[in-house]
């Protein structure tokens, strides 16, 4: 019998979008919920996939959940597979009295807690049958939660890796010639958001550590207009080092024309995404050992681990890279090739599929 899947979703990333057409062509009968300006929903459409648009305004919208709710009575799905906050906590009032199976996604570590009210309207949720972590720091995070003595049930939690194709990758690199680098700069990116949590500091104070001869620049890609950001830059005596690319849809192609790129993350990190593909791109990546970033890196084979909020070891781990670009490069080529043979996409659908039909065999309700 045909397996139903209802997917409520915002806007999906291309492993996301990929694991719904992957899903449809194994013959899941799958329909997504998007947000209209989803980036890659035109792919849903050529694919064939079903798609219902809509806007999902907050944890509780009202038309969003008689939405969901008419696709769950019409459609009858037997899961019902939602992918962020909104759509689980819309989605679980949608489902009240109606027999689906409920999968949540989850993508970073942490804010979970049993005192939130909010995390009882979606992870700690007892309708919520299996969440999937991204990263198993994240799956960790959830099993290591307690209270008075109660840890939640281990097989509630599955860790699945976000998977890529290296055919995603073969735009050409970026030319970085608009940011009058030196001819014979080690070029470190970096893409990020500024969010305290992204460290990003830590890695402009990294520069005083590196002596300038080493001729090492920083590119900054990504939403940094922060006042507080603009003062550390000044105060750091790096400037001169230090550029700022600001938003950019071509990120990966950026990576991809770095000597290396790095991640200076202090917490909550799921699996992120700008270090695959920067490592898709075989530009080698130094990653802190925060949340789910040490999961994509073998260190010294291919790329390098750090102490979260450690200046100087990030300044070693460039040193060292920019120091012997050969092994630069090796490494670089290392984690394109990890990435192709351990977070790959296919491997995403087949584990989604496994999940799909194991959850629903076990509650014998494939009709």
């Amino acid at each position: 019998m045909t397996l139903r899947v209802l997917a409520v979703t915002s806007h999906s990333d291309l492993p996301e979008t990929h694991t719904f057409i992957g899903l449809h062509q194994a013959g899941i009968a799958i329909e997504v919920i998007s947000h209209p300006e989803a980036p890659h929903i035109s792919k849903l459409y050529k694919a064939g996939v079903p798609v219902t648009e809509l806007n999902i305004k907050g944890r509780y919208d009202r038309h969003a959940i008689k939405l969901i709710r008419d696709h769950l009575l019409t459609q009858q799905p037997h899961i019902l597979h939602v992918f962020n906050n909104n759509a689980t906590s819309n989605g679980l009032l949608a489902a009240k009295g109606i027999n689906v199976r409920i999968i949540a996604y989850r993508g970073i570590v942490g804010n979970v807690s049993f005192f939130s009210p909010a995390s009882w309207t979606t992870y700690l949720h007892p309708r919520i049958h299996k969440v999937i972590c991204v990263a198993e720091a994240i799956r960790h995070y959830f099993l290591n939660m307690s209270f008075l003595g109660y840890h939640l049930p281990a097989d509630k939690f599955v860790t699945l890796y976000k998977g890529h194709d290296l055919a995603w990758y073969q735009i050409p690199i970026a030319d970085l010639g608009e940011f009058n680098l030196p001819e014979d700069a080690f070029v470190v990116g970096s893409v990020a958001n500024m969010r305290p949590r992204k460290g990003i500091p830590v890695l402009i104070d990294s520069l005083r550590y590196i002596p300038r001869s080493a001729n090492v620049h920083l590119l900054l890609v990504g939403k940094m207009e922060d006042p507080s950001l603009q003062k550390h830059i000044k105060a750091s005596g790096q400037a001169d080092r230090i550029h700022l690319a600001g938003f950019r849809r071509d990120a990966p192609q950026m990576m991809g024309a770095c000597h290396a790129s790095v991640l200076p993350a202090l917490k909550r990190e799921g699996l992120p995404k700008a270090v695959i593909e920067a490592m898709a791109y075989a530009t080698p990546c130094i990653v802190t050992d925060s949340g789910g970033s040490p999961e994509l890196i073998e260190h010294n084979v291919s790329g390098l681990v750090v102490q979260s909020g450690n200046a100087r070891a990030i300044a070693a781990a460039i040193q060292q890279l920019a120091a012997n670009r050969t092994l630069a490069k090796k490494m670089g080529l290392a984690g394109q090739q990890r990435i192709a043979e351990h977070f790959h996409i296919n491997t995403t659908i087949s584990k989604t599929l496994v999940l799909y039909q194991t959850l629903v065999a076990s509650d014998s309700v494939l009709k």
